[in-house]
């Protein structure tokens, strides 16, 4: 198991008017969305491959099995967004995140996020292959 990753990566969203709901904060499954997306900025920051990539040319998928999300202030198209991701943990055949999410220096949300390793076309748990743990392991 590895410890949590001591400096964060940050992923930066352009908040837009049509991610608003017409209380004109930003619609609640957007926040989710944010978190994925930055992630997934994450996961290709550190393998060069994006989840997409991972899925299609390696055959392993990365499916969810845990979110959650505490929100702490509204998110508006004022300020980017700026989500900071840490890897929290590398199972066995899992990788957790947290995923913390700032406008203009005020804390906007934080989620826990877990997913799991799998072959894509049977969904079969599998552990990570051994260049990417090689890669995580680097960051601890």
């Amino acid at each position: 198991m590895l410890k949590p990753t001591e400096k964060p990566f940050t992923h930066s969203i352009r908040v837009a008017w049509a991610d608003c709901d017409p209380a004109n904060i930003a619609y609640t499954g957007r926040i989710p969305y944010w978190a994925l997306e930055s992630m997934d900025a994450w996961f290709e920051s550190i393998t060069g491959l994006d989840w997409y990539a991972l899925n299609v040319d390696r055959g392993i998928g990365t499916p969810f099995v845990h979110m959650s999300i505490d929100f702490r202030a509204p998110v508006t198209p004022r300020f980017a967004l700026i989500c900071e991701v840490h890897m929290t943990r590398l199972g066995t055949t899992s990788i957790a995140h947290r995923v913390v999410g700032r406008q203009d220096g005020v804390l906007c949300f934080e989620g826990e996020f877990v997913s799991v390793f799998v072959e894509a076309k049977t969904l079969k748990s599998r552990k990570p292959p051994e260049d990417l743990i090689k890669l995580f392991q680097a960051l601890s």
